[in-house]
Protein backbone atom coordinates (compact mmCIF):
# COMPACT_ATOMS: atom_id res chain seq x y z
CA UNK A 1 0.00 0.00 0.00
CA UNK A 2 2.78 2.39 0.90
CA UNK A 3 4.73 1.82 -2.32
CA UNK A 4 1.66 2.61 -4.43
CA UNK A 5 0.97 5.90 -2.68
CA UNK A 6 4.66 6.74 -2.61
CA UNK A 7 4.84 6.20 -6.37
CA UNK A 8 2.12 8.82 -6.91
CA UNK A 9 3.85 11.19 -4.52
CA UNK A 10 7.14 10.65 -6.31
CA UNK A 11 5.55 11.56 -9.66
CA UNK A 12 4.29 14.81 -8.15
CA UNK A 13 7.68 15.50 -6.61
CA UNK A 14 9.43 14.97 -9.95
CA UNK A 15 7.47 17.79 -11.61
CA UNK A 16 9.86 20.18 -9.87
CA UNK A 17 12.81 17.80 -9.62
CA UNK A 18 13.37 16.33 -13.13
CA UNK A 19 16.80 15.00 -12.14
CA UNK A 20 15.12 12.23 -10.12
CA UNK A 21 13.43 10.52 -13.05
CA UNK A 22 15.64 7.42 -13.28
CA UNK A 23 14.19 4.12 -12.06
CA UNK A 24 16.90 3.63 -9.44
CA UNK A 25 16.38 7.12 -8.03
CA UNK A 26 12.63 6.55 -8.06
CA UNK A 27 12.97 3.39 -5.96
CA UNK A 28 15.45 5.06 -3.60
CA UNK A 29 13.03 7.95 -2.97
CA UNK A 30 10.11 5.61 -2.24
CA UNK A 31 11.99 3.67 0.42
CA UNK A 32 13.87 6.60 2.00
CA UNK A 33 12.94 7.82 5.47
CA UNK A 34 10.71 10.82 6.19
CA UNK A 35 13.61 13.16 7.07
CA UNK A 36 15.46 12.37 3.85
CA UNK A 37 12.32 12.92 1.80
CA UNK A 38 11.67 16.15 3.70
CA UNK A 39 15.20 17.31 2.87
CA UNK A 40 14.47 16.62 -0.81
CA UNK A 41 11.31 18.72 -0.61
CA UNK A 42 13.27 21.57 0.97
CA UNK A 43 15.56 21.61 -2.06
CA UNK A 44 12.73 22.23 -4.52
CA UNK A 45 13.15 25.65 -6.13
CA UNK A 46 9.92 27.10 -4.78
CA UNK A 47 10.55 25.84 -1.25
CA UNK A 48 13.97 27.48 -0.87
CA UNK A 49 12.26 30.77 -0.01
CA UNK A 50 9.50 31.70 2.42
CA UNK A 51 6.11 31.45 0.71
CA UNK A 52 4.95 34.72 2.26
CA UNK A 53 7.94 37.10 2.38
CA UNK A 54 10.64 35.50 0.23
CA UNK A 55 13.26 35.05 2.99
CA UNK A 56 15.83 32.44 1.97
CA UNK A 57 16.29 29.04 3.62
CA UNK A 58 12.99 28.76 5.56
CA UNK A 59 13.12 26.41 8.55
CA UNK A 60 9.40 26.09 9.30
CA UNK A 61 6.39 24.55 7.57
CA UNK A 62 2.65 25.01 7.82
CA UNK A 63 1.79 21.32 7.54
CA UNK A 64 -1.92 22.06 7.11
CA UNK A 65 -1.42 24.60 4.30
CA UNK A 66 1.67 22.99 2.76
CA UNK A 67 3.98 26.03 2.69
CA UNK A 68 7.60 26.50 3.75
CA UNK A 69 7.94 29.69 5.81
CA UNK A 70 10.55 31.68 7.74
CA UNK A 71 10.73 32.14 11.52
CA UNK A 72 9.03 35.55 11.45
CA UNK A 73 6.12 34.44 9.28
CA UNK A 74 5.81 31.22 11.29
CA UNK A 75 4.88 33.30 14.34
CA UNK A 76 2.06 34.94 12.39
CA UNK A 77 0.86 31.53 11.18
CA UNK A 78 0.93 30.18 14.74
CA UNK A 79 -1.23 33.07 15.95
CA UNK A 80 -3.92 32.18 13.36
CA UNK A 81 -4.65 28.97 15.25
CA UNK A 82 -4.09 25.33 14.31
CA UNK A 83 -7.51 25.21 12.62
CA UNK A 84 -5.98 27.43 9.91
CA UNK A 85 -2.24 26.78 10.06
CA UNK A 86 -0.39 24.11 12.02
CA UNK A 87 3.28 25.08 12.23
CA UNK A 88 6.08 22.51 12.48
CA UNK A 89 9.84 22.92 12.54
CA UNK A 90 11.93 21.24 9.86
CA UNK A 91 14.70 20.64 12.41
CA UNK A 92 13.04 20.44 15.83
CA UNK A 93 10.02 18.25 15.14
CA UNK A 94 10.06 14.54 14.33
CA UNK A 95 8.30 13.98 11.01
CA UNK A 96 6.38 10.84 10.12
CA UNK A 97 5.93 9.31 6.67
CA UNK A 98 2.27 10.33 6.76
CA UNK A 99 3.13 13.97 7.47
CA UNK A 100 5.65 14.09 4.63
CA UNK A 101 3.15 12.37 2.30
CA UNK A 102 0.56 15.02 3.15
CA UNK A 103 3.07 17.80 2.54
CA UNK A 104 3.99 16.40 -0.87
CA UNK A 105 0.32 16.02 -1.80
CA UNK A 106 -0.29 19.71 -1.06
CA UNK A 107 2.33 20.61 -3.66
CA UNK A 108 4.74 23.04 -1.99
CA UNK A 109 5.14 26.81 -2.15
CA UNK A 110 4.72 27.24 -5.89
CA UNK A 111 1.44 25.32 -6.05
CA UNK A 112 0.00 26.86 -2.88
CA UNK A 113 0.88 30.41 -3.88
CA UNK A 114 -0.78 29.93 -7.26
CA UNK A 115 -3.93 29.01 -5.34
CA UNK A 116 -3.91 31.54 -2.49
CA UNK A 117 -2.47 34.43 -4.53
CA UNK A 118 -4.39 33.82 -7.76
CA UNK A 119 -6.34 37.07 -7.35
CA UNK A 120 -3.59 39.13 -5.73
CA UNK A 121 -4.08 42.67 -7.08
CA UNK A 122 -1.24 44.87 -8.26
CA UNK A 123 -1.79 47.40 -5.48
CA UNK A 124 -1.33 44.86 -2.66
CA UNK A 125 2.32 44.61 -1.72
CA UNK A 126 3.58 41.18 -0.76
CA UNK A 127 5.91 41.30 2.27
CA UNK A 128 9.65 41.23 1.80
CA UNK A 129 12.30 39.70 4.11
CA UNK A 130 12.76 43.06 5.86
CA UNK A 131 9.04 43.88 6.14
CA UNK A 132 7.55 44.80 9.51
CA UNK A 133 5.49 42.40 11.58
CA UNK A 134 2.44 44.57 10.90
CA UNK A 135 2.89 44.16 7.14
CA UNK A 136 3.39 40.41 7.46
CA UNK A 137 0.40 39.98 9.75
CA UNK A 138 -1.94 41.96 7.49
CA UNK A 139 -0.92 40.06 4.36
CA UNK A 140 -0.89 36.58 5.89
CA UNK A 141 -4.30 37.03 7.52
CA UNK A 142 -5.81 38.29 4.27
CA UNK A 143 -4.18 35.44 2.35
CA UNK A 144 -5.01 32.43 4.53
CA UNK A 145 -7.69 33.51 7.02
CA UNK A 146 -9.95 35.80 4.98
CA UNK A 147 -9.01 34.12 1.64
CA UNK A 148 -9.10 37.45 -0.15
CA UNK A 149 -6.72 36.39 -2.93
CA UNK A 150 -7.98 32.82 -3.38
CA UNK A 151 -8.34 31.07 -6.72
CA UNK A 152 -11.53 32.42 -8.30
CA UNK A 153 -12.84 28.91 -9.06
CA UNK A 154 -12.76 28.03 -5.35
CA UNK A 155 -13.83 31.46 -4.15
CA UNK A 156 -16.73 31.61 -6.67
CA UNK A 157 -16.01 35.23 -7.53
CA UNK A 158 -12.67 36.97 -7.44
CA UNK A 159 -12.88 40.09 -5.23
CA UNK A 160 -9.95 41.79 -7.00
CA UNK A 161 -8.63 42.12 -10.51
CA UNK A 162 -5.59 39.83 -10.49
CA UNK A 163 -2.27 41.29 -11.56
CA UNK A 164 -1.14 40.24 -15.04
CA UNK A 165 2.33 38.91 -15.50
CA UNK A 166 2.75 38.40 -11.76
CA UNK A 167 4.65 35.35 -10.68
CA UNK A 168 3.48 33.45 -7.64
CA UNK A 169 6.95 32.48 -6.52
CA UNK A 170 7.94 33.73 -3.12
CA UNK A 171 9.81 36.97 -2.73
CA UNK A 172 8.33 38.69 -5.83
CA UNK A 173 5.57 41.28 -5.83
CA UNK A 174 4.44 44.28 -7.85
CA UNK A 175 2.52 47.38 -6.84
CA UNK A 176 0.83 50.43 -8.27
CA UNK A 177 0.38 53.70 -6.41
CA UNK A 178 -2.28 54.92 -8.85
CA UNK A 179 -4.94 52.39 -7.85
CA UNK A 180 -6.75 53.08 -4.58
CA UNK A 181 -6.98 50.40 -1.92
CA UNK A 182 -10.35 48.60 -1.72
CA UNK A 183 -12.90 49.41 0.95
CA UNK A 184 -11.55 47.87 4.17
CA UNK A 185 -14.32 48.51 6.66
CA UNK A 186 -15.64 44.99 6.42
CA UNK A 187 -12.16 43.53 6.78
CA UNK A 188 -11.28 45.72 9.75
CA UNK A 189 -14.41 44.70 11.64
CA UNK A 190 -13.69 41.00 11.38
CA UNK A 191 -12.06 39.60 14.47
CA UNK A 192 -9.89 36.58 15.01
CA UNK A 193 -9.66 34.41 18.10
CA UNK A 194 -6.26 34.76 19.71
CA UNK A 195 -5.21 37.51 17.25
CA UNK A 196 -1.77 38.81 18.12
CA UNK A 197 0.92 40.67 16.28
CA UNK A 198 4.48 39.50 16.58
CA UNK A 199 8.01 40.85 16.51
CA UNK A 200 11.09 38.78 16.81
CA UNK A 201 14.72 38.82 17.84
CA UNK A 202 17.38 36.57 16.36
CA UNK A 203 18.75 35.31 19.68
CA UNK A 204 18.20 35.36 23.42
CA UNK A 205 20.82 38.07 24.03
CA UNK A 206 19.89 41.63 22.99
CA UNK A 207 21.86 44.84 23.20
CA UNK A 208 20.37 47.83 25.03
CA UNK A 209 20.02 49.74 21.78
CA UNK A 210 18.08 46.84 20.26
CA UNK A 211 15.82 46.80 23.31
CA UNK A 212 14.99 50.47 22.88
CA UNK A 213 14.15 49.91 19.21
CA UNK A 214 12.06 46.86 20.08
CA UNK A 215 10.03 48.80 22.63
CA UNK A 216 9.12 51.33 19.97
CA UNK A 217 7.95 48.57 17.64
CA UNK A 218 5.88 46.95 20.37
CA UNK A 219 4.06 50.15 21.24
CA UNK A 220 1.57 49.41 18.48
CA UNK A 221 -1.71 47.91 19.65
CA UNK A 222 -1.69 44.12 19.74
CA UNK A 223 2.04 43.75 19.11
CA UNK A 224 3.85 41.09 21.13
CA UNK A 225 7.59 40.47 21.06
CA UNK A 226 8.71 36.85 21.20
CA UNK A 227 12.09 35.93 22.67
CA UNK A 228 12.09 32.20 21.97
CA UNK A 229 10.08 29.03 21.69
CA UNK A 230 9.06 26.39 24.18
CA UNK A 231 8.61 22.84 22.92
CA UNK A 232 6.14 21.04 25.18
CA UNK A 233 5.99 17.26 25.08
CA UNK A 234 2.80 16.09 26.80
CA UNK A 235 3.97 12.65 27.91
CA UNK A 236 1.14 10.99 29.82
CA UNK A 237 -1.59 11.26 32.43
CA UNK A 238 -1.96 9.04 35.48
CA UNK A 239 -5.14 8.17 37.41
CA UNK A 240 -7.21 10.88 35.74
CA UNK A 241 -10.76 11.67 36.81
CA UNK A 242 -13.74 9.65 35.55
CA UNK A 243 -16.23 11.63 33.47
CA UNK A 244 -18.01 8.97 31.34
CA UNK A 245 -19.53 6.46 33.79
CA UNK A 246 -16.35 4.36 34.21
CA UNK A 247 -13.74 6.12 32.05
CA UNK A 248 -12.90 9.32 30.13
CA UNK A 249 -11.73 10.53 26.70
CA UNK A 250 -9.02 13.00 27.75
CA UNK A 251 -7.12 15.65 25.83
CA UNK A 252 -4.89 18.52 26.96
CA UNK A 253 -4.99 22.24 26.10
CA UNK A 254 -1.82 24.32 26.56
CA UNK A 255 -2.02 28.12 26.72
CA UNK A 256 0.77 30.69 26.84
CA UNK A 257 -0.44 34.27 26.69
CA UNK A 258 -2.86 34.50 23.76
CA UNK A 259 -1.73 31.23 22.16
CA UNK A 260 -3.43 27.89 22.62
CA UNK A 261 -2.69 24.41 21.26
CA UNK A 262 -4.12 21.01 22.10
CA UNK A 263 -3.29 17.33 21.96
CA UNK A 264 -5.27 14.60 20.29
CA UNK A 265 -8.09 12.85 22.17
CA UNK A 266 -7.36 9.41 23.61
CA UNK A 267 -10.50 7.31 23.96
CA UNK A 268 -11.52 5.36 27.07
CA UNK A 269 -8.35 5.80 29.09
CA UNK A 270 -7.65 7.14 32.58
CA UNK A 271 -3.89 6.63 32.10
CA UNK A 272 -3.40 8.04 28.59
CA UNK A 273 -0.01 8.20 26.88
CA UNK A 274 0.11 11.08 24.39
CA UNK A 275 3.85 11.60 23.94
CA UNK A 276 2.85 14.52 21.71
CA UNK A 277 5.04 17.57 21.14
CA UNK A 278 3.56 21.03 20.69
CA UNK A 279 5.30 24.37 20.11
CA UNK A 280 4.49 27.79 21.60
CA UNK A 281 6.22 31.16 21.24
CA UNK A 282 7.51 32.77 24.43
CA UNK A 283 6.47 36.43 24.90
CA UNK A 284 9.06 38.82 26.31
CA UNK A 285 6.84 39.32 29.36
CA UNK A 286 6.74 35.63 30.24
CA UNK A 287 3.33 34.40 31.49
CA UNK A 288 2.74 31.01 33.13
CA UNK A 289 2.11 28.03 30.89
CA UNK A 290 -1.47 26.99 31.60
CA UNK A 291 -2.47 23.34 31.30
CA UNK A 292 -6.11 22.19 31.22
CA UNK A 293 -7.37 18.62 30.76
CA UNK A 294 -10.81 17.95 29.28
CA UNK A 295 -12.97 14.92 28.55
CA UNK A 296 -14.23 14.92 24.97
CA UNK A 297 -18.01 14.62 24.61
CA UNK A 298 -19.84 14.20 21.32
CA UNK A 299 -23.24 15.57 22.32
CA UNK A 300 -22.53 18.14 25.04
CA UNK A 301 -19.83 20.48 26.28
CA UNK A 302 -16.51 18.81 27.08
CA UNK A 303 -16.06 18.02 30.79
CA UNK A 304 -13.35 19.65 32.89
CA UNK A 305 -10.73 17.20 34.24
CA UNK A 306 -8.29 19.47 36.05
CA UNK A 307 -5.79 22.25 35.47
CA UNK A 308 -2.33 23.45 36.49
CA UNK A 309 0.15 26.23 35.81
CA UNK A 310 3.87 25.98 35.04
CA UNK A 311 6.33 28.78 35.73
CA UNK A 312 8.67 28.63 32.70
CA UNK A 313 10.76 31.61 33.79
CA UNK A 314 13.47 29.39 35.40
CA UNK A 315 13.74 27.36 32.19
CA UNK A 316 14.06 30.48 30.04
CA UNK A 317 16.67 31.97 32.40
CA UNK A 318 18.70 28.74 32.26
CA UNK A 319 18.55 28.75 28.44
CA UNK A 320 19.76 32.36 28.30
CA UNK A 321 22.61 31.60 30.70
CA UNK A 322 23.64 28.52 28.70
CA UNK A 323 23.72 30.45 25.42
CA UNK A 324 26.24 32.90 26.90
CA UNK A 325 28.41 30.12 28.35
CA UNK A 326 30.94 27.68 26.90
CA UNK A 327 29.48 24.60 28.60
CA UNK A 328 29.46 21.47 26.46
CA UNK A 329 28.92 18.55 28.83
CA UNK A 330 25.56 17.42 30.20
CA UNK A 331 24.74 18.86 33.60
CA UNK A 332 21.99 20.15 35.90
CA UNK A 333 21.34 23.87 35.37
CA UNK A 334 18.69 24.43 38.03
CA UNK A 335 15.33 23.27 39.29
CA UNK A 336 11.80 24.33 40.14
CA UNK A 337 11.33 23.19 43.72
CA UNK A 338 8.13 21.36 44.62
CA UNK A 339 6.21 22.97 47.47
CA UNK A 340 2.73 23.54 48.82
CA UNK A 341 2.57 26.76 46.79
CA UNK A 342 2.77 25.03 43.40
CA UNK A 343 1.37 21.95 41.68
CA UNK A 344 4.60 19.94 41.37
CA UNK A 345 4.62 16.31 42.48
CA UNK A 346 8.44 16.46 42.64
CA UNK A 347 11.20 18.95 41.85
CA UNK A 348 11.32 19.91 38.18
CA UNK A 349 15.00 19.47 37.25
CA UNK A 350 16.37 21.74 34.50
CA UNK A 351 19.19 19.98 32.68
CA UNK A 352 21.48 20.39 29.71
CA UNK A 353 21.48 17.32 27.47
CA UNK A 354 23.12 17.17 24.04
CA UNK A 355 23.11 20.95 23.81
CA UNK A 356 19.40 21.25 24.68
CA UNK A 357 17.94 22.89 27.79
CA UNK A 358 15.14 20.67 29.09
CA UNK A 359 12.92 20.23 32.13
CA UNK A 360 10.83 17.26 33.21
CA UNK A 361 7.73 18.13 35.24
CA UNK A 362 5.08 16.07 37.05
CA UNK A 363 1.96 18.13 37.79
CA UNK A 364 -0.78 17.41 40.26
CA UNK A 365 -3.96 18.59 38.58
CA UNK A 366 -5.95 21.19 40.51
CA UNK A 367 -9.69 21.76 41.10
CA UNK A 368 -10.41 18.11 40.43
CA UNK A 369 -10.59 14.99 42.58
CA UNK A 370 -7.42 13.36 41.20
CA UNK A 371 -4.91 13.12 38.38
CA UNK A 372 -1.22 13.68 37.55
CA UNK A 373 0.19 14.93 34.25
CA UNK A 374 3.80 14.41 33.08
CA UNK A 375 5.28 17.02 30.76
CA UNK A 376 8.71 17.64 29.23
CA UNK A 377 9.77 21.18 28.28
CA UNK A 378 12.55 22.31 25.97
CA UNK A 379 13.55 25.96 25.52
CA UNK A 380 14.51 26.87 21.95
CA UNK A 381 16.17 30.13 20.81
CA UNK A 382 14.56 31.72 17.75
CA UNK A 383 17.80 31.19 15.81
CA UNK A 384 16.98 27.50 15.55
Amino acid sequence: MFLGSASCLYDLFCTETPSLNSQSQRERWMISGPQERLDNLMRQAGNKYCADCGSSDPKWVSSSLGVFICIKCSGIHRSLGVHISKVLSLNLDDWTDEQVDSLVNLGGNTVINKKYEACLPTYVKKPKPNSSIDERSDFIRRKYEFLQFLDSEENLSCPFIPSHGRTSSSGQSSSSNNIPLPEKKRYDKQTTKNRIGLSFRNSWGRKDSENRTAKKSTSLAGMVEFVGLVKVNVVKGTNLAIRDIVTSDPYVILSLGNQSVKTRVIKNNLNPVWNESLMLSIPESIPPLKVIVYDKDAFKNDDFMGEAEIDIQPLVSAAKAYEKSSINESMQLGKWVASGENTLVKDGIISLEEGKVRQEISLRLQNVERGVLEIELECVPLTQ
